[in-house]
């Protein structure tokens, strides 16, 4: 059996993984908001987690991973309100489009996807508990949690009191005993979403959602918790404090989960994606423009833990590297399957998810020559990864587009489309995308501008 070792957040070192139960891994991740469309650093949680969850399931018999939705919170609340279109079809639309970009991009569906107003009876039951162990009290209609009563507290970010308060969501507000203290409660405005409660007509906080969720389906302790880093604080903190206070030991941060996975955080050309800066890439617009392969690609050719800069020189790497591999296995397509060895590049991924190098001996592979071996082991790394699935004839398909081409007035296009980017006109840019679509035309966008191709339309 392969052994998979994992940089666990909790304890900041790298350690080889133990499940509790070897005939049943348990794995978590937080999912996302569903306002709006999800941006490139959505995208790669959810691909991380999938290549972790299929490394998984190729060591151990059965693996249960569960990502959820969240479908209740301010910006939801704030889009309905601005939008005018009620909540539950705001969450459905976008909710939909998140796990169709998903599997565009090769993503797993999650073992279960809880939402999180089907799971409010669950929060309450839980904010009882803390209530009735002294690690949480009312005030003004809110419930909160009380973090003095949490010694561990901040043992998952490494931050003290003052750099706890820098960090905080919530303000500094009159009836809370400590600065620290979080929402777990919280009555609902007019016109708002609201449940009932022994503490008044309401809504749960973001933090207790996933504690809730998480027990209800996977019991405590699991294995392995994670998500995005910018998660780790508040969001993970706050977890760990109410799931160790209501179901654990508050004396041992692993009786929630043993085992903390979080990703680096995406920046665009090197800069922090900002609304403010017009630089946010979502991944919906991503799989309009780009095979899903690709764009996966791209984001596994950084280490899962390293900061990722997201630029059109990355996306163009990821399609040379895969038309590589498909045109080797174009070469190969009349030989069959054979039973072969992987387990050199299964040993590197089990070396905490080191994608890049797999990729590497990936290519390494292609020094050797055509023959079944190749061609399985080719495709039984590309399973594990999440690539090659497609046929290489398809992939490679010769593409000759069926007239001519106006280049200045594509050129043109071209300039207004960045002009709209840059305007942040992004229904006008779309536009532009789908007439030269509709022309036979593609464009990457890259560090150095947009270009474009020609190519078939069938």
């Amino acid at each position: 059996m392969a052994e998979l070792k994992l940089y666990n957040s909790l304890t900041r070192k790298k350690e080889v993984f133990e499940p509790i139960d070897t005939k049943h891994v348990r794995i978590y991740a937080c999912g996302p908001t569903v306002y709006s469309y999800a941006h490139i650093g959505n995208a790669r949680m959810a691909v991380v987690f999938d290549v972790l969850s299929r490394i998984l399931r190729i060591i151990y018999p059965k693996v249960t991973y569960v990502s959820n939705i969240t479908d209740i919170d301010d910006k939801i609340i704030a889009a309905s309100q601005k939008s005018g279109e009620e909540i539950s079809v705001i969450t459905k639309k976008y909710a939909d489009i998140y796990n169709a970009d998903m599997a565009s991009l090769g993503v797993i569906a999650p073992d279960i996807q809880p939402r999180a107003t089907e799971h409010i009876a669950d929060m309450i039951a839980l904010i009882q508990i803390l209530i009735a162990k002294n690690h949480a009290y009312e005030a003004d209609g809110h419930v909160l949690f009380h973090v003095p009563s949490f010694a561990k507290y901040g043992g998952l970010s490494g931050r003290s009191h003052d750099e706890q308060m820098a960090g905080a969501r919530v303000d500094i507000a009159s009836y809370k005993r400590d600065a620290a203290d979080f929402v777990l409660w919280k009555p609902s405005h007019k016109g708002e979403p609201a449940w009932g409660s022994p503490w008044g007509a309401g809504r749960p906080g973001w933090h207790i959602e996933c504690s809730a969720m998480a027990a209800e389906h996977l019991g405590l302790p699991f294995d392995i918790h994670g998500g995005g880093a910018d998660l780790k604080f508040p969001h993970h903190e706050n977890e760990i404090a109410q799931s160790c206070c209501a179901h654990g030991s508050a004396d041992d941060l692993s009786s929630f989960a043993k085992f903390w996975v979080h990703n680096g955080f995406v920046t665009v050309d090197g800069e922090k994606m900002s609304k403010s800066l017009g630089n946010v890439v979502l991944a919906h617009d991503l799989v309009k423009d780009h095979e899903g392969e690709t764009l996966r690609l791209a984001l596994l050719s950084t280490h899962y833990r390293k900061p990722l800069d997201w630029t059109g020189n990355a996306i163009a790497n990821a399609k040379k590297t895969l038309d590589k591999f498909y045109k080797r296995l174009n070469q190969m397509k009349d030989m069959d399957i054979v039973d072969i060895n992987s387990s050199k590049i299964l040993d590197v991924l089990c070396d905490d998810l080191n994608t890049p190098l797999a990729i590497t001996e990936m290519n390494n592979l292609l020094k050797q020559e055509n023959s079944p071996e190749l061609k399985s082991k080719l495709i039984a790394v590309g399973n594990i990864l999440g690539i090659l699935q497609h046929s290489p004839e398809k992939w490679l398909e010769s593409k000759v587009f069926d007239g001519d081409l106006d280049v200045p007035y594509i050129e043109n296009l071209l300039q207004q489309r960045t002009a709209a980017r840059m305007n942040k006109d992004f229904a006008r840019s779309d536009e532009i995308r789908d007439e030269l679509i509709s022309m036979g035309v593609t464009i990457e966008d890259t560090a150095d501008g947009a270009i474009w191709k020609r190519y078939i339309v069938v």
